[in-house]
């Protein structure tokens, strides 16, 4: 063969060696170094740190890469990826072995998991890791680590029973939603129980891993509240359920190093408290006193009964290390009653007191007890009794049965229902006493009438004939009322016909004061009137008295001159005479004069008439005519005369014009 064409095929396979040797990697992948063989091989381990045959602790990124062929093999691995929000958890297949109290590997300082060697040499443990991956791309060598996510798991399969452990930790793990952080709500009002899975056992005697580290250096913000787990073991935190709970938060747990239970909170209502029995805690001297022997009462955070009660309100309290035992501080009605239960269902097994009274009678007694209990003394009442219902069923049940049996053999049936009162007030305060030896206050004692059963019928008959007494004496009583009553109703009666009346009767005394008001002022009136015309009467006698004397004069001197009183009455009843005739205008005189001579006719008619009138008058007036001649009589008298015949003869004056008969 030529020497040139010898050149051209060494040429061909060194080329061909040498295309071999370059391995291309996607810049989303990663590259797996095997060496297949060298000079030396992996004596302990299995990543090769020096050279050796095997895996390789440094993975190749993407590019491309020139290893010798056939020497090394490239397996070619996914970038690991963590979602937002979740965990990702690690296995490492090489490294220090885990010590007997160690489940997860410890790497406090090798904890660069993206550098196998550095891991290795800084003492990294095997086994299934402390620390997590959160979110994130990881380009990790999947020979070295197994790495466990919720959609996948990402290794490098060796063998078929590594396959299979792998598997079984992502189903552990998934069972404990340990791909997701714990999320405690507020609105919830939950509280997380955390149950460690690795560090020292408890000592012997405790059942709850107390808080971690008594100084600020190592208490639960050092680790994060199991965040950190290395840091938690290292502060001294012990495996087992801790002491210390979570609250409301989001906390992402490696769930293989610790599980969380979710209980409610503790919450002690308005008109409760809360008395705390510790499991946990360290023994604490008795705050009790010596003179009470039924318990020990400890301070908080000891173990036993607290002696200061929870108030109302919400508490993280963790229900593992001890209970809250609720107490009402609010009145508790117990009623031995068997068909009546009372609001805090401590009575649900208390029935009527059965008595045998003094004369033989089996009635059943239903009581209803009044209690209260000081919330100071709460912590005795629990530790003497362990709860309420205790001391009802136990204690105040037998006690208060025995007193009313006692009280019912000492009074009949009929003084027991008679006396029910009384028997009330005695044992509200005889009963106090031995209430507040139990720590309790006594409020009230209610007793309800007796009962028998269907059977006993003479007590039926006893109640019966009560009955029909109480009925006589009761309406014996309301006889007497109604009858009280009818005279009430007179009484009323009476009065509002006196009320009726009264106005009337004050009408009738106004108008008497009226009268006799005005009577008085008319009586006064009257007096002024009688002295005003007594005044005047005296003036107007005094007046006529001086005119009747003028008169008197000027008619005695008129009689006088008349020619005595005889003429003058005369001469008055004339003027009357003449008045009347003038007025009524009757003819005196006749209209037709039968005479002799005319003159001399005229004068002798009016002499006749004045003759006749004087005959008239004067005896009428027993007065005596005497024969005087006028010319003897008085010249006044002759002068009236002469003025009585002038107006007697102005009448017929139209008669004498007619012609005689």
């Amino acid at each position: 063969m030529p020497l040139s064409t010898l050149y051209i095929v060494l040429a061909v396979i060194v080329a061909i060696v040498l295309l071999s040797g370059i391995r291309y990697i996607p810049n989303n992948r990663i590259g797996i170094v095997e060496k297949r063989f060298g000079a030396r091989s992996v004596k302990g381990g299995f990543i090769a740190l020096n050279g050796e045959a095997g895996y390789q602790p440094e993975v190749l990124r993407g590019g491309l890469h020139y290893l010798i062929p056939i020497q090394y093999v490239v397996h070619i691995a996914p970038l690991v990826t963590i979602a937002q929000g979740k965990i990702g958890y690690l296995f490492a297949r090489d490294g220090q072995p885990l010590s007997a109290m160690q489940v997860l590997a410890s790497n406090t300082a090798a904890n660069d998991f993206q550098d196998v060697a550095a891991f290795l040499k800084n003492g990294g443990q095997r086994g299934p890791q402390r620390q997590i991956l959160r979110e994130g791309t990881y380009a990790i060598n999947l020979a070295q680590f197994v790495v466990i996510t919720q959609e996948q798991v990402y290794y490098l399969p060796l063998s078929r029973d590594d396959q299979m452990v792998i598997q079984s930790m992502a189903e552990v793990i998934s069972k404990r939603s340990g791909f997701s952080p714990v999320v405690i709500k507020d609105s919830d009002d939950l509280l997380g129980v955390v149950t460690v899975h690795d560090g020292p056992s408890l000592p012997n005697g405790e059942i709850i891993a107390p808080v971690v580290g008594d100084d600020p250096a190592n208490d639960a913000t050092y680790h994060n509240n199991f965040q950190m787990p290395d840091r938690f073991i290292t502060a001294g935190g012990r495996r087992g359920r801790q002491l210390q709970v979570l609250v409301e938060g989001t906390y992402y747990l490696n769930r293989l190093f610790a599980t969380v239970e979710m209980i409610p909170k503790t919450i002690i209502d308005v008109g409760f408290v809360g008395v705390v029995v510790s499991y946990n805690g360290a023994i604490g001297e008795d705050l009790s006193g010596s003179d009470y022997r039924h318990g020990e009462l400890v301070e908080k955070g000891n173990r036993g009964v607290w002696s200061e009660p929870l108030l109302p309100g919400k508490y993280a309290f963790n229900t593992y290390a001890g209970k809250v035992i609720s107490v009402p501080t609010t009145n508790i009605i117990l009623k031995w009653i068997k068909s009546e239960v009372g609001a805090h269902h401590f009575d649900e097994n208390l029935t009527e007191v059965s008595l045998i009274t003094k004369d033989a009678f089996e009635p059943s007694l239903p009581l209803s007890v009044v209690i209260h209990i000081d919330y100071q003394k709460a912590p005795l009442v629990i530790q003497r009794f362990g709860d309420v219902k205790k001391l009802v069923e136990q204690t105040l049940d037998p006690m208060v049965s025995a007193y009313f049996k006692n009280i019912g053999q000492t009074r009949t049936l009929i003084q027991l229902i008679q006396e029910r009162n009384e028997i009330q007030n005695i044992s509200s305060k005889e009963m106090k006493d031995k209430f507040a030896h139990y720590n309790l206050e006594l409020e009230e004692v209610l007793i309800g009438t007796p009962t028998t059963n269907g059977e006993d019928k003479q007590i039926e008959i006893i109640l019966n004939q009560l009955r029909s007494r109480q009925i006589a004496v009761e309406q014996i009583e309301t006889y007497e009322r109604q009858e009280t009553a009818a005279q009430k109703e007179r009484e009323l009666r009476e009065a509002q016909a006196r009320t009726d009346q009264q106005r009337n009767i004050t009408e009738s005394e106004l108008n008497i004061t009226v009268q006799s008001n005005q009577g008085k002022a008319e009586y006064q009136r009257a007096l002024q009137q009688a002295a005003q015309i007594r005044t005047l009467a005296e003036a107007d006698a005094e007046r006529i008295a001086r005119t009747g004397i003028a008169q008197a004069i000027a008619t005695e001197e008129q009689v006088s001159a008349y020619g005595g009183p005889q003429f003058q009455v005369t001469q008055q009843v004339m003027n009357r005479f003449a008045e009347a005739v003038q007025q009524s205008q009757v003819d005196v005189v006749p209209r037709v004069v039968v005479g002799g001579n005319g003159s001399e006719g005229s004068a002798s008619g009016s002499s006749i008439m004045e003759g006749l009138l004087t005959l008239l008058l004067s005896d009428k007036l027993n007065l005596q005519v005497n024969d005087q001649s006028p010319k003897e009589a008085n010249p006044e008298a002759e002068k009236l005369r002469q003025e009585i015949r002038r107006s007697l003869s102005e009448k017929p004056q139209d008669s004498q014009s007619k012609p005689e008969a």
